[in-house]
């Protein structure tokens, strides 16, 4: 009997050390992929606590966040705040939106989503991944000014032409009979 629950011991320390290290290629697979996302990636607890982050988000948001695990999102990233507050009041849904933030002296612009991380209906905590639509954002802005800009060209040509027109047609059929002053008849025309 003894025999018997020294293997069956050493059977469960067996299973466990295995579910140990499959844990651990898990969690090392989980970094390597965020590593390599050029997304930002930030995972917070149910209170908002920050306890994952990749380097693509310090990067985005010129913060050291490795520094700030265990830091409050609020604190560390304000913006961020309804967003939160908008998942916690609708956790089965993702929240998104489009954030404005001042880092460093330059104004950056971030798609941000935020899922809600549940298991059995209660809230563990959230994933907050976002995107620098910054240069997209000012692409689509300089293609409106564009489009404004060709609008503005045509509306003003369009009563230029018939105007030229008709100018030309002076200068064809009266340039012959101006006598007195045939040249300022010409500019005018011109």
């Amino acid at each position: 009997a003894f025999n018997r629950m020294t293997d069956q011991l050493e059977g469960q320390r067996h299973e466990l050390v295995q579910a140990n290290r499959q844990l651990d290629e898990r969690r090392h697979f989980i970094e390597t992929v965020l590593a390599g996302v050029s997304a930002g990636v930030i995972g917070v607890d149910a209170k908002g606590r920050i306890n994952l982050a990749n380097r693509s988000a310090s990067s985005l948001l010129s913060i050291d966040l490795d520094q700030r695990i265990g830091g409050d999102i609020g604190d560390i990233v304000p913006e961020l705040v309804t967003m939160i507050s908008d998942s916690h009041a609708r956790p089965n849904r993702r929240v998104e939106a489009q954030i404005s933030i001042q880092r460093v002296g330059q104004p950056r612009t971030l798609f941000v989503r935020l899922a809600a991380d549940i298991v059995d209906e209660s809230i563990l905590g959230f994933v907050i991944t976002f995107d620098d639509i910054t240069e997209l954002v000012a692409a689509q802005r300089k293609a409106a000014w564009s489009d404004v800009a060709r609008r503005i060209a045509h509306e003003i040509k369009n009563p230029l032409t018939p105007i030229q027109l008709s100018a030309e047609r002076l200068r064809r059929k009266y340039l012959s009979e101006i006598k007195s002053d045939p040249e300022t008849f010409s500019n005018c025309t011109d």
